[in-house]
């Protein structure tokens, strides 16, 4: 598995019951590079637990020449592993302010580490991760073939794919702006990475990747894929995305990866110890209820849906072991106090969240 129940888990974005597929369903080769992935992902967290410290950074901001704060500033830097399992990488590649460089990893990931910072701060007045300035680094390069990307407390982590079922990670910007977005949740909610809980941790991260990836393509909810990872997977796969928002369980169906799992209704709510409680599988029917929610509510899904889910993060009843129909409530009375009890946005949401079998 890649994460704990550490408040500082190691999130990665390809669950382990996809590696565990492709270990006992791919070629030699593919099995190997899946079975070094299940066993390097527990080595990180470990170590990850036990250097961890509070996800906190120091207000930097842009100036002009009169010396006047204008913006806040993600303040990047890339860092290349050049293949070896290293993170931090040990040679920076590009810093903030610095062009590309045609390595077209580490374009991606500063591009992708900007588009998340400027998300959260100019829809929701965010600066950063801790909303305190924190810095933003990542590796790129890690490993050899390595089939993941993960946030580790204090950085992301891409791996290069293996370039048969797995592109480069870097290739999707909605995979970045998931990472990232679980940095954000250890500083606010802190939602237990443990069943429910643990499944909404990462349903929120689906989100607001989606929303980054929408904001960036100028997409209004109707006009969005809805899918988290597309482009990640090779041509040699059958399937799209690692999931679907839209509708669970359709992402991918492949001799290889298995077919998606994910339930999107509480009917099919999957009970497992496997993933830390099935929180990668049963994070779907919270993605759909915020599916259903932003194409009700119409627009922009970041300037309405995705306030109010932003708002229940930091709402204080929002806990770390909120559940489903918890989590459901708060959003209902979020978006009560910003449009009222009887709007078209409370009954969008009330109604998303009946559809799925929540509340």
């Amino acid at each position: 598995m890649c994460a704990s129940t550490h408040r500082h888990s190691l999130h990665c974005i390809l669950p382990p019951y996809i590696l565990s597929q492709i270990a006992e369903n791919g070629s030699p080769e593919l099995r190997a590079i899946a079975m070094h992935s299940l066993l390097i992902d527990p080595t990180i967290r470990i170590v990850r637990a036990s250097t961890a410290g509070p996800v906190t950074g120091t207000i930097a901001r842009r100036r002009s020449a009169a010396g006047n704060v204008l913006t806040p500033s993600p303040l990047r830097t890339i860092r290349d592993a050049g293949g070896e399992p290293e993170a931090p990488g040990p040679i920076v590649v590009r810093r903030e302010g610095q062009g590309p460089t045609g390595d077209v990893a580490v374009d991606e990931a500063y591009d992708g580490l900007g588009a998340t910072f400027d998300l959260f701060w100019e829809a929701y007045q965010r600066n950063s991760i801790d909303d305190a300035g924190l810095p933003l680094d990542a590796t790129v390069h890690y490993d050899r073939d390595y089939d993941n990307a993960f946030w580790d407390g204090t950085q992301m982590v891409f791996g290069d794919g293996d370039g048969e079922l797995f592109n480069r990670f870097t290739i999707a910007l909605d995979v970045i702006g998931h990472e990232l977005t679980h940095g954000v949740t250890e500083k606010e909610a802190g939602l237990v990475y443990f069943n429910q809980s643990g499944a909404l941790n990462e349903s929120i991260s689906d989100v607001f990747g989606s929303l980054v990836k929408q904001r960036l393509l100028g997409q209004t909810a109707d006009q969005a894929d809805w899918l988290i990872g597309a482009g990640l997977l090779t041509s040699a796969v059958n399937g799209v995305a690692l999931r679907s928002m839209k509708e669970p369980g359709t992402a991918y169906d492949d001799p290889v990866l298995g077919k998606d799992p994910q339930p999107g209704h509480m009917d099919d709510f999957v009970r497992t110890n496997q993933d830390n409680g099935g929180v990668h599988i049963n994070s779907g029917i919270p993605n759909r209820a915020f599916y259903l929610s932003a194409t009700a509510i119409g627009g922009n899904a970041w300037d309405q849906a995705g306030r109010i889910w932003y708002n229940t993060l930091l709402d204080p009843n929002t806990r770390a072991n909120t559940d489903f129909a918890g989590f459901a409530r708060v959003t209902i009375d979020v978006a009560g106090r910003l449009h009222g009890t009887e709007s078209a946005e409370a009954t969008a949401v009330a109604e998303a969240w009946t559809a799925v079998g929540v509340i």
